[in-house]
């Protein structure tokens, strides 16, 4: 009976097939065929009628598990966050390595969805591994020993300088192969072609000049913003010596 009760839909052939129960889906399948969607279409093309059509079910079949679409693009954006580096960072004894590790965690997770990185940038997902994130980031800035009324603003500072250039990397590496190619290219040969007159720095620093693609500016970039978090902290301790002993501060401390 409850076969029979099963809409059908027309196949291209003209023959037809049941479409999937009601009660045989759940959150996890349809995560996993939005994923699929989603990295062979990008997020513009995540739709109920697109995941209905994957997995053989009518796209209001969806709404038992979500609300809507923004709904469901949020649990995909703090699963697949989950599946990159959920469990795998865990607190140390040094804050800056721990900053670092989870900036790394963030880098290759923006790189492996390479396709909607610039999409699912700057959602806030209000989930548990976003949660997570915050806090753990939150307290190495804390034990860093930025001020306190400052350690929320320099962690978001933080933050999001890490996804924006995480994933700018990324998008670069979703980009058609003969346009990564070219803009390559550009910096290896065009740039070294420039009139030095007209470009004297460029041409001085031409031979330097990193790949467009590769990593190096998420690197040096993390590194100066863990300086920074690092010269914060030591000028608050600083100003604190100051205030208990009353001296003039040492303007070589600042």
């Amino acid at each position: 009976m409850a076969a029979a009760r099963q809409s059908k839909e027309k196949r291209s052939n003209g023959e037809t097939k049941p479409r999937r129960a009601r009660d045989s889906l759940n959150r996890e399948t349809i995560l996993a065929a939005a994923e699929k969607i989603a990295l062979r279409d990008g997020l513009d093309a995540l739709t109920f009628q697109e995941i209905g059509a994957a997995l053989e079910a009518h796209p209001t079949s969806i709404y038992r598990h979500f609300r809507d679409k923004d709904e469901l693009l949020l649990e995909l954006v703090d699963s697949l966050r989950a599946r990159s580096y959920g469990g795998s960072v865990a607190p140390t004894d040094d804050w800056r390595a721990d900053l670092r590790t989870i900036a790394e965690r963030v880098r290759e997770h923006y790189l492996r969805y390479a396709p909607f990185a610039q999409q699912m940038v700057m959602r806030t997902t209000r989930r548990p591994m976003e949660f997570s994130n915050v806090e753990f980031t939150l307290d190495a800035v804390r034990r860093a020993g930025v001020p306190d009324d400052e350690v929320a603003s320099v962690q978001r500072a933080l933050g999001n300088f890490v996804r924006a250039v995480a994933s700018l990397e990324a998008s670069f590496h979703a980009l058609d192969p003969d346009v990564q190619r070219r803009d390559e290219l550009a910096w290896q040969v065009e740039y070294r072609q420039l009139d030095p007159e007209k470009y004297p720095t460029i041409a001085h620093y031409a031979e330097r000049l990193p790949n467009v693609g590769g990593p190096v500016a998420f690197d040096v970039g993390l590194e100066m913003m863990l300086d920074a978090i690092e010269m914060r902290a030591q000028r608050s301790r600083a100003r604190q010596s100051v205030d208990q002993s009353g001296d003039e501060p040492d303007p070589l401390a600042e």
